[in-house]
């Protein structure tokens, strides 16, 4: 019976000092990267949507950012049992009365690449002299209970008139930040992380990312501790 005990024991305190899961909930390889490169070092464990089963889509109907970054994070979390990190970003273009906003990522249509998002923003601003624009990004992290912990942060810049550069993904081949005298997509990935909306709300996260695995632990019910450890 001791020899049990202490075998059981001995598989809890393995368990226990697995390295702790943290699911990355966005199909988009590029969000995917920069989130990896920017917590690499840390004891966890980055996981992604590509590694579970088909999950059913998240329905981001809220009315911020704020809101929409918590419903991918807190249901995805229920659905696995795990984790899970989610972002909500778009871009507020000013002489669009703030558009494409929250609908950023649907803005030029079902299936719409990344181009011809781009491509449909310039047509509607076309000659407008305001180029003014900012990237906004918050950052949630739920657990499978619904508690959550929230990151955001902005990025100011001006809508060129046509693409430039060749990296990055979604509206970075039109949004020109000044200081650097680049568009987003003609930055190393070193440049934008340091000062793009979703690169400082990580390295905001970052930051605190000890303390944040740490109530990560608290938060997780005793069962699924066991399950979260992957």
């Amino acid at each position: 019976m001791n020899l049990y005990k202490n075998n059981i024991k001995y598989q809890v305190d393995e368990i226990m000092e697995q390295i702790p899961a943290l699911v990355i909930a966005t199909t988009n390889q590029g969000k995917v990267a920069e989130i990896q490169s920017l917590l690499k070092g840390f004891k966890v464990n980055i996981k992604t949507l590509n590694e579970f089963g088909p999950i059913p889509p998240v329905v981001e109907n809220g009315e911020s950012f704020d809101e929409n970054a918590y419903k991918k994070s807190s249901f995805t979390a229920r659905i696995l049992g795990l984790p899970v990190l989610s972002d909500d970003s778009g871009l507020l273009v000013e002489a669009l009365a703030g558009a494409p906003g929250i609908k950023s990522s649907r803005y030029g249509g079902p299936g719409a690449s990344d181009e011809q998002k781009c491509s449909k923003l310039l047509k509607e601003l076309g000659d407008e002299q305001n180029r003014k624009a900012a990237f906004e990004c918050v950052i949630s992290i739920a657990v499978p209970g619904g508690a959550a912990l929230t990151y955001e942060a902005r990025c100011d810049g001006l809508i060129t008139h046509e693409p430039a550069g060749t990296s990055g993904f979604g509206y970075d081949s039109i949004f020109y930040y000044p200081p650097l005298k680049k568009t987003f997509a003609q930055m190393s990935m070193v440049e934008k992380n340091k000062v793009s909306h979703r690169g400082k709300a990580l390295a905001e996260l970052k930051d605190e990312f000890n303390k944040v695995l740490i109530w990560i632990e608290q938060q997780m019910p005793v069962m699924e501790k066991f399950n979260y450890k992957l």
